[in-house]
């Protein structure tokens, strides 16, 4: 059996900044240093940090006042940084750039008097946050079908998304938007991030080639969804999985290729245990995919920097 590594995988420039994050206040503050909800969408990374000293909460309010407390990196609506001075606490936001940057633009729509749709999955922690920022100003919606029942009182329309979707089906809903709505802007860039596309760009490659795709990713990960549901448009079975352990043997009966990626939020670490699984069956034929280089960093959040 052939294994093909997609590249790039893994983390992206905001998940390495938001988990250094964490670790650097666990160095400079000690522990424990609290995290509102989880600081990405990975169970090992939670796990592992817990490890290391750092308390995950629901909401600020289980925090002890005055103590330290890191936003994930998924961003948060506003209440969210008043109930922080409420409580005295000294936050470390970890909200990764490009989130921050939707967050403006949705600041930015609101204020010049537009009706926002924001294309995204309810309920996910980044969409929470986007809508705190002009909740009378925003509506949600998923898919095409959504815009023909989008009844909006005016005619300064504009889109914005979250950035972790898949970028063809965002595409189509973008689609519908400017046909239901000519006149609609969009973001100055668009919001999906370059990560999430580049990733998905790779997937779509390397699940030409297979016949089974593994994607390395927790189930609360939307971009590692993503990138499973990519890969089975693209013509591959596809799992995602969190580690070698939820391999189901089953699954590679028959398959003569398999390629291998991981979701934005998933370590390179989990990635060399999936590949030495395979090695263990005698499998040593490994070839990485690359369709793009990265090379983006941000840096750390600037309560460190002064610290």
């Amino acid at each position: 059996m052939k294994v093909l590594l997609a590249a790039p995988r893994g983390y992206c420039a905001g998940v390495d900044r938001a988990v250094e994050t964490v670790e650097r206040a666990l160095a400079q503050f000690g522990a424990p240093v609290y995290v509102r909800k989880q600081i990405v969408h990975n169970a090992h990374v939670v796990r592992d940090l817990e490890s290391k000293g750092a308390i995950f909460v629901e909401e600020l309010d289980e925090v002890p006042e005055g103590a330290n407390a890191i936003l994930s990196a998924h961003g948060v609506a506003p209440e969210v940084y008043e109930q922080a001075r409420g409580r005295s606490l000294q936050t470390i936001d970890a909200t990764c750039p490009l989130v921050t940057k939707v967050h403006f633009e949705a600041r930015k729509f609101a204020s010049d008097g537009f009706d926002i749709v924001l294309i995204g999955h309810e309920g996910h922690e980044e969409v929470i946050g986007t809508m705190g920022e002009a909740p009378s100003s925003i509506t949600l919606i998923e898919k095409p079908a959504d815009v023909d029942s989008l009844d909006l009182p005016g005619n300064k329309v504009a889109y914005l998304s979250q950035t972790t979707l898949s970028v063809d089906e965002t595409n189509e809903v973008i689609a519908a938007l400017r046909e239901r709505f000519p006149q609609i802007q969009g973001p100055p860039r668009e919001d999906i991030c370059y990560a999430t596309q580049n990733r998905q760009t790779a997937v779509k490659e390397i699940a030409r080639r297979a016949d089974v795709v593994l994607v390395i990713g927790s189930q609360n990960s939307s971009n590692s969804k993503r990138l499973a549901e990519v890969a089975r448009v693209a013509g591959a079975e596809s799992y995602l999985i969190d580690d070698e352990t939820e391999i189901d043997p089953a699954w590679l009966d028959g398959a003569q290729t398999v390629g291998i990626t991981s979701g934005a939020s998933a370590p390179e670490w989990l990635v060399d245990r999936v590949v030495d699984w395979f090695r263990g069956r005698g499998e040593t034929d490994v070839e990485e995919v690359r369709v793009v280089h990265e090379d983006v960093h941000f840096g750390l959040p600037k309560e460190l920097d002064r610290a």
